[in-house]
């Protein structure tokens, strides 16, 4: 049912927008106007410097038409903290977008992301107690163990290792896997399922593929946990809260969790880790200042900004917008790795990585209002124990390859490396291995 409903979303759409007809046409699906892919370039780790000329000139910039809308890119951090907290004036369901009817059930399309109150308020109340600091706590040794088993794992490959494949991915993958209750035979399965989530450098069309492929497994999981409820979260929500909730709602808050838990905090972890063998002297301070971990996990995420761009928004009706006339369908997106450059916020060197700056957490990389990021502490935990274990147990981690050799993910929404080989000790030794 969901795999029908996206090819319908993309076919009729998305490829009648741009062949005239109703039929597939693949190779159009690449041709997007090159404006659009402005707020996804960077230069190695920093946004190309349109994006910043656009903020400190035009910070809500007319970008381009796509698939027949008008597409508004906010740039500053007020104006993207705004648009972000109003539901009046603007919405995140994307089923007018895609030419279905508003009055018919969203399919799980998006979770929480393309939902609007009241749908959204009363699913995210069902989320919400998941992900509260007494269940997050209980979850910290887990974290702990999953991490420092997945360095064992490393160190045993070395002397050279790939960040990005022995350990960022690893580490939120089990992480979410454990936490939605997917058994072990699954998990290869569901794994599989995320490098494409993000990825528009075909146009789009991995993206929705691989979108109905994970509500359609998740959809399963919940299908079967519905007679034998797991441990995870999906299991949690129907002993507890399952008359409130339908088995499409349910996959869809799990698809939610998935998407935005799996991919965005292994390219933190990688892309983070990046930054640390930049500026080594802030591994040392994780390893012998209490509490430097939290600041420096704060500016990372400030810094990398890595979901680059917010859910896209969708205007009610015709409005101004900081002077500038939308109409109503246009779509609105907002940049999170142009506003957390903003100077005006950030200072005049938003552009440095300086965990000592003031205010880090004043950040958009979770997002702003009702549709921020539920598990933003989760993945605060998680990066923290991250990185204070790599900086306590490998104290001469050094990148094995020249940084300008590293391939970094173009023209995806979430951004980042595609591997990070490093020794893992010292050239020329090596400790034992556990």
């Amino acid at each position: 049912m969901v795999a029908t409903y996206l090819k319908k979303w993309v076919g009729n759409r998305i490829l009648s927008r741009t062949t005239g007809k109703g039929g597939l046409n693949l190779s159009k699906m690449r041709m997007f106007p090159p404006q659009v892919s402005m707020p996804l370039r960077r230069h190695g780790l920093d946004p190309v410097p349109a994006l910043g000329e656009a903020r400190e000139t035009d910070p809500v910039h007319r970008l381009a038409h796509l698939f027949g809308l008008t597409v508004w890119l906010v740039t500053g951090h007020a104006e993207a903290k705004a648009v972000l907290a109003d539901t009046t004036n603007f919405s995140n369901d994307i089923r007018p977008m895609v030419g279905s009817d508003p009055n018919r059930p969203s399919e799980g399309i998006g979770g929480l992301g393309f939902t609007d109150p009241p749908d959204h308020t009363r699913l995210r109340k069902l989320l919400t107690p998941e992900f509260t600091k007494r269940r997050l706590a209980r979850l910290e040794p887990a974290i702990e163990k999953i991490v420092n088993d997945q360095l064992d794992l490393m160190e045993a490959k070395g002397p050279v290792a790939d960040i990005v494949a022995d350990f960022s991915f690893n580490v939120p993958f089990l992480l979410i896997a454990d936490l939605l209750g997917v058994e072990e035979q699954d998990r290869d399965r569901f794994r599989a399922l995320g490098p494409a989530r993000f990825d528009l450098s075909g146009g789009g069309i991995g993206v929705f593929g691989s979108a109905s492929e994970s509500r359609e497994f998740l959809f399963e999981i919940v299908r079967k946990q519905r007679t034998n409820p797991g441990d995870g979260l999906i299991g949690s929500i129907i002993r507890t809260q399952g008359d409130e909730i339908d088995d499409i709602e349910l996959g869809g808050l799990a698809d939610g969790v998935f998407l935005g838990g799996y991919e965005t905090s292994a390219s933190m972890l990688a892309l983070g880790t990046l930054v640390l063998l930049r500026n080594p002297e802030h591994f040392e301070r994780i390893r012998t200042e209490p509490g430097a971990v939290d600041v420096i996990v704060e500016e990372l995420l400030r810094y990398l900004a890595v979901v680059q761009v917010a859910f896209p928004r969708f205007a009610r009706h015709d409005q101004e917008l900081f002077g500038k006339q939308v109409k109503k369908g246009d779509l609105v997106a907002v940049s999170l790795s142009g506003a957390d450059r903003d100077k005006q916020v950030f200072g005049l060197d938003a552009e440095d990585f300086y965990p000592r700056r003031a205010a880090p957490a004043a950040h958009l990389a979770f997002g702003h209002g009702m549709h921020r990021c539920v598990g933003a502490e989760l993945a605060r935990m998680e990066l923290r124990a991250a990185f204070t274990a790599l900086a306590h147990r490998f104290p001469d981690l050094a990148l094995a390859v020249p940084e300008e050799q590293l391939r970094f993910r173009e023209f995806s929404i979430v951004y980042g490396v595609e591997t990070l080989p490093v020794h893992l000790h010292a050239v020329g030794t090596r400790q034992a291995a556990g």
